[in-house]
């Protein structure tokens, strides 16, 4: 039986008097999923991830969210020189209490979400001499320390090389698969929401959203329409399966520019 974590009804936000970010938006997200939320600059998806946090209110519309959350930034910068474990251990900060100090519970808890992902052997190392890859599963790892049902992230794959965007996606997939947590994410990367989520919505103008399954709403007409610049879907066989992917298509340089000049 499915269970509603979050849902939303004429949902809309504006930060002054009839100068709309988005309204009329709805959706419903169920336990486990991973609903990634695409748009370009300026389109609201900032603003949406604070009203589902708490940090908004809504102008209009219904929210309901149900369960603890734990937000995970983009790529996390410290201005101090904290281990690794030190950085887990404050995702444990409101079971701890505001003056109490971290017991062996928590280090254990801590020390065990950092080998989830790899990373106890770094436990003790500063978190400011790591990859963005590796201070991104820490991050993963403080968040799941919190014991939340929701995870927020924003654009876990910004600045990611290659690699580390595909490690990362994959444990979005484990955490929501495995350990059925609901996962709201912000991508500029329409071929992540297809490999990934379960729901995708599409903020495609202050009054035009679209929200369905990614094979069904991240259509070439759709994502140039969200974009602005032309979208290909293009499959391909793979280890025996057939997949999928989205890309854009970049402005070709006019022949005349590049052929070479003879005398």
């Amino acid at each position: 039986m499915t269970e509603n974590v979050i849902s939303f009804t004429n949902l809309g936000h504006a930060y002054r008097p009839g100068t709309w970010v988005f309204r009329n938006y709805a959706a419903t997200v169920n336990k486990g999923e991973v609903f990634a939320l695409l748009g370009p600059n300026g389109r609201g998806k900032t603003t949406l991830l604070k009203l589902l946090l708490g940090a908004l209110k809504p102008s209009e519309g219904d929210l309901s969210v149900k369960g603890h959350f734990a937000f995970v930034p983009q790529l996390f910068q410290v201005s101090f020189d904290y281990s690794c474990l030190d950085m887990v251990l404050m995702g444990r900060a409101k079971k701890i209490g505001l003056f109490s100090q971290p017991g062996q519970q928590d280090e254990e808890a801590a020390l065990e979400a950092l080998d989830r992902f790899g990373m106890a052997d770094y436990a003790h190392r500063p978190f400011h001499e790591l990859s963005g890859g590796q201070r991104q599963l820490v991050i993963f790892a403080r968040a799941l320390v919190a014991e939340a049902d929701i995870l927020i992230l924003d654009e876990p794959t910004s600045a990611l090389d290659l690699k580390n965007q595909a490690l990362i996606l994959d444990w979005i997939g484990r955490l929501s698969r495995k350990e059925s947590l609901t996962i709201i994410m912000t991508t500029h990367h329409p071929h992540h929401a297809l490999a990934v989520a379960d729901q995708a919505l599409l903020m495609l103008g202050q009054a035009k959203h679209i929200v369905g399954a990614p094979s069904e709403v991240l259509t070439e007409e759709n994502l140039t329409a969200l974009y602005g610049v032309p979208m290909k879907r293009v499959g391909f066989e793979h280890e025996g399966r057939r997949v999928e992917t989205l890309a854009h298509v970049l402005p070709t340089v006019a022949a005349a520019e590049v052929r070479p000049t003879t005398n």
